[in-house]
């Protein structure tokens, strides 16, 4: 069910030459990477799968050969982060805001240093297409990592966009998952 948010405004810089997207899965970043050439035009885009939160291990390899599969179908840039951690999930015991926030701030910090080692002074995320996310904690969490790291991180709510995604996912054949990633999401769905 999505989340009944209060959504942070949205960043709105002048120009974007060339940005790091983190990708959750292939189906997400499709909109998006529509959304970010429509807002700034021939822009040079660098997709990032660094998802150490996807479980099973099989589910994490079909996410990110789908993600490929996007990247390649818009015609982006594409790195991995294979850095598959069972274990640290399997241990990891919380409520579901403050794993959702541990999940956050994991992945954006990987996005964040992979930017800053790399040459990119912003970043964003492909989580932020979803209803089913915490938009908030997201920004949050994306602004603190950017400050961290030099850079900056540009929220959008690219929601409005989801279902059309989703579409185009479905009618270019991508596999389009029914959880967020973490065993605990599989529960929840």
């Amino acid at each position: 069910m999505p989340f009944d948010q209060v959504k942070p405004e949205n960043d709105n810089f002048e120009s974007v030459d060339k940005i790091l997207l983190h990708i959750c899965c292939g189906p997400c970043s499709l909109h998006v990477i529509d959304d970010l050439r429509e807002m700034y035009g021939e822009i040079d885009i660098t997709g990032l799968y660094a998802n150490p939160n996807i479980h099973p291990y099989d589910e994490f390899e079909r996410r990110l050969e789908n993600a490929q599969i996007a990247a390649d179908y818009k015609k982006i840039k594409f790195v991995s982060l294979p850095d598959f951690d069972q274990e640290r999930w399997e241990n990891f015991c919380g409520e579901q805001s403050k794993r959702c926030e541990m999940c956050y701030t994991l992945r954006m910090e990987l996005a964040a240093k992979y930017a800053a080692e790399n040459g990119f002074d912003i970043f964003s995320t492909t989580l932020i297409v979803s209803p089913y996310q915490n938009h908030m904690k997201i920004y949050e969490v994306g602004k603190r990592v950017a400050e961290k790291y030099g850079l900056k991180f540009l929220y959008h709510d690219f929601s409005v966009n989801f279902r059309k995604g989703q579409q185009q996912a479905k009618d270019i054949g991508l596999y389009r998952q029914k959880y967020c990633g973490c065993l605990p999401s599989k529960e929840y769905k």
